[in-house]
């Protein structure tokens, strides 16, 4: 029986942070489904497509073909069970990840309860690093290649020279 996790999120975009969550959730099963979705209560900076490329370019060569990456506009817990995953793989950075993340987890178990949820706790380096953050450094002119790949870094930088630079 094949032992499949789903790490879901935005990935807009994806950071070194969400690449150690996938390194290592990758060796707790078998299968691990990188879910690339929406939230509406966040404005992407990238549409789906481009962050589920951005998310395969950066996984490319990691686990040996068993880490794939899909997109899904759903309830979490519908996306898992039909991808027949068996566990939900969630990142931690801090003590307010983890009251958003317990309460989420709470009611995934509500709608399915033979899906767990595991907590990875960040690699202490990568605690600080958000997503959001660090599109607003990358909007002010800052520097992001602490916090994310050299591509990722160029394709955040072009997508600023389009939207235009804030506080300029």
């Amino acid at each position: 029986m094949t032992r499949t996790g789903v790490y879901p999120g935005t990935f807009d975009p994806i950071t070194l942070g969400h690449m150690d969550i996938i390194r290592r959730g990758a060796h707790l099963v078998d299968r691990l489904v990188i879910g690339v979705t929406t939230n509406p209560s966040k404005s992407p900076m990238f549409s789906v497509e481009e962050r589920m490329e951005m998310v395969r370019r950066e996984i490319e060569g990691c686990a040996d073909g068993r880490i794939s990456v899909v997109s899904f506009d759903s309830l979490l817990m519908d996306f898992a069970e039909r991808e027949g995953a068996s566990m939900i793989v969630r990142g931690l950075r801090a003590v307010a990840d983890f009251e958003y993340e317990y309460q989420m987890a709470g009611m995934n178990q509500q709608l399915n309860d033979r899906i767990e949820t595991v907590f990875l706790m960040a690699d202490v380096s990568l605690q600080p690093i958000a997503s959001r953050l660090v599109k607003e450094i990358a909007l002010y002119g800052g520097d992001i290649r602490k916090f994310v790949s050299p591509a990722v870094a160029e394709q955040v930088r072009a997508r600023v020279d389009e939207i235009g630079r804030k506080g300029s």
